[in-house]
């Protein structure tokens, strides 16, 4: 199990202190692969564009308009947290269904 996301986010050490045995990855300091981000944005489309952050709200409309995966490799704060890969199955986000669903893939 791998959780994608900030180690300065709260909502990602809470998380982590829930998920114990997953392998964290800091996307501000190594990314998200490729492949996952790529999969990622196939299965929960825009949603995986945090559009609340102070990154997204620091660019300029020109900016906003690039292809969200472009926005996402220039950005990677950009990307709304966590997400948490399990096996071959993907979560986004720390909420009651998103935990329960993680767990039953557990």
């Amino acid at each position: 199990m791998t959780l994608f996301g900030l180690k300065t986010c709260d909502t990602c050490r809470k998380a982590l202190k829930a998920l114990p045995n997953a392998t964290f990855v800091d996307v501000r300091e190594a990314g998200v692969p490729d492949a996952v981000m790529s999969k990622a944005f196939a299965q929960f489309g825009d949603a995986l564009l945090n559009t609340r952050s102070t990154t997204w709200r620091g660019l300029d409309d020109e900016a906003r308009k690039a292809p969200p995966l472009d926005l996402l490799a220039a950005h990677p704060t950009l990307m709304k947290r966590p997400l948490i890969q399990v096996g071959d199955a993907l979560f986004l986000g720390w909420t009651a269904q998103t935990q329960e669903a993680v767990q039953n893939a557990i």
